[in-house]
């Protein structure tokens, strides 16, 4: 039977050797291929990286061959590279796009394949059904063996490295971050992102420490690549016994950050983001609009109205943030996973640049991280957040949905439902509080997500979803 190949907020995931197949990426690869060909950009090549997953090498070449195959110029990744780098190769070489053999955040048993348009983004909902159209016409993929590609100079191996860290010299004080004398613990999760912050920053008085930072396709330790506090155990105890001034942390394929502070305390997702909002807003001056997915934190929307800047509510997914993002030439946008983007490089989340920020946040004003969240607090009130991932029967699905879809909710474990929205899922308002609840994306979860003025009232309303939801 042929695998229905359905892209979710972020290219198509499944697990290696069940629908992940050499035959199905193959297939991904023809239906690009066609793709490109009815845009009339195929000659422009297709760039083609891959993450430090098992077999990830080995399916990029598959994708080139197929390039080769077709008469499609491929420039192929010396070696594993982060999302973000290949994305900016996208630009650096004018190329039509790129394919990533990637999972991302999911458990090792994953792979994934993302494409990024000749914009160098997410592909757009209108751009991945067009492509799942084309895949599924490409019953037989035509092939040209690798050797034979390189030979004829249609497969042009090549290092995405240089260019990247140039622009990201161009964006950020590095000699300042570098001459500062920081200690910096970096856990790299054994993706794609290893040996990058060390290369841009190590050798000078600043030192960087990196842990997990060689290739292991099973992710020991953790329960997937993915810099949330339960994964960043380690991480979180060695920061404070080095003495360390941060802890950071890049997911498998280097589009997303976590952040521990000097106490190795893990800050959420929505602290780092609003902190860099923050950062670029008061102390780089800069002034235009943010751009978020619903399930960010309302704290941006204080600095958006502090600062005089537009703020957009999106659906998850940077197939959503990333056109609105470009098409208002946004200063930040960013999403509850802890990726984020910034004005003057990719419409795409990018780790290391998003580490690069914070560095130089803590540099300029020669703070910690706990005082930066404790500065921002006293701007805009106390804000705690938690994210709960639930597994759930798939036949219990649809009875979860019709209770997320119920309109006339107007309490909720005790608290009063003061407005709600279905943006993505479904989104209930609180005095000072918000609950989220939806279906992922790239995963068999369903997500409740919660943030409010106290810890404690995070966990009543999330009890209260999981009760109401019936997980």
């Amino acid at each position: 039977m042929t695998t229905s190949i359905r892209f979710g907020t972020d290219g198509w995931r499944a697990i290696i050797a069940e629908d992940f197949t050499f035959a199905n990426v193959a297939r991904c690869a023809q239906g690009l291929v066609d793709y490109l060909r009815d845009e009339g950009i195929a000659e422009k090549g297709l760039v083609v990286g891959y993450d430090t997953r098992f077999l990830s090498r080995e399916f990029a070449e598959t994708v080139v061959s197929v390039c080769a195959g077709n008469g499609v110029p491929a420039f192929l990744t010396e070696a594993a590279a982060p999302t973000p780098v290949v994305s900016y190769s996208v630009l650096d070489r004018q190329a039509a796009g790129a394919a990533i053999i990637t999972a991302s955040h999911n458990p090792g048993n994953w792979n994934g394949f993302k494409f990024k348009p000749e914009y160098a983004g997410s592909a757009t909902d209108e751009i991945t059904r067009r492509l799942e159209g084309k895949i599924e016409q490409a019953s037989q993929p035509r092939l040209m063996p690798l050797g034979s590609g390189i030979e004829e100079g249609l497969i042009a191996p090549f290092d995405p490295k240089p260019a990247y860290l140039e622009r990201l010299a161009s964006l950020v004080d590095l000699t300042a971050i570098r001459s500062a004398g920081l200690t910096i613990m970096v856990d790299s999760m054994f993706g794609a992102g290893s040996g990058y912050l060390y290369e841009l920053l190590a050798g000078h008085k600043t030192s960087v420490t990196e842990l997990n930072g060689t290739r292991n396709p099973a992710f020991p330790g953790m329960d997937q690549p993915e810099p949330i506090a339960h994964n960043l155990t380690t991480l979180m105890a060695e920061v404070p016994e080095s003495r360390a001034a941060v802890g950071i942390a890049l997911d498998g394929d280097a589009d997303r950050v976590g952040i521990v502070d000097e106490n190795g305390v893990f800050l959420s997702t929505l602290q780092v983001f609003s902190l860099l909002a923050y950062y670029l807003l008061e102390h780089k001056g800069q002034r235009a609009p943010i751009v978020k997915g619903i399930t960010s934190s309302m704290m941006l929307d204080k600095l958006a109205r502090k600062y005089g800047v537009e703020i957009y509510d999106m659906p998850v997914g940077f197939k959503h943030i990333g056109p609105t993002f470009s098409e208002v030439d946004g200063m930040m946008g960013g999403e509850e996973s802890g990726g984020f983007a910034f004005q003057g490089h990719i419409p795409e989340r990018d780790g290391i640049l998003s580490a690069l920020y914070f560095l130089e946040f803590l540099v300029r004003t020669g703070k910690t991280p706990s005082q930066l969240v404790e500065e921002l607090f006293s701007l805009v009130g106390p804000h705690y957040y938690q994210r709960r991932d639930v597994t759930f029967d798939a036949a219990a699905r649809q009875g979860i949905q019709a209770r997320l879809e119920s309109v006339d909710l107007q309490e909720l474990g005790g608290y009063r439902v003061v407005d709600s929205d279905n943006i993505d899922g479904r989104r209930l308002f609180f005095d000072n509080a918000w609950l989220a609840s939806r279906f992922s994306g790239t995963e068999p979860l369903l997500r409740i997500y919660c943030e409010a003025e106290s810890p404690q009232l995070v966990n009543a309303l999330l009890d209260a979803a999981a009760a109401y939801l019936g997980v």
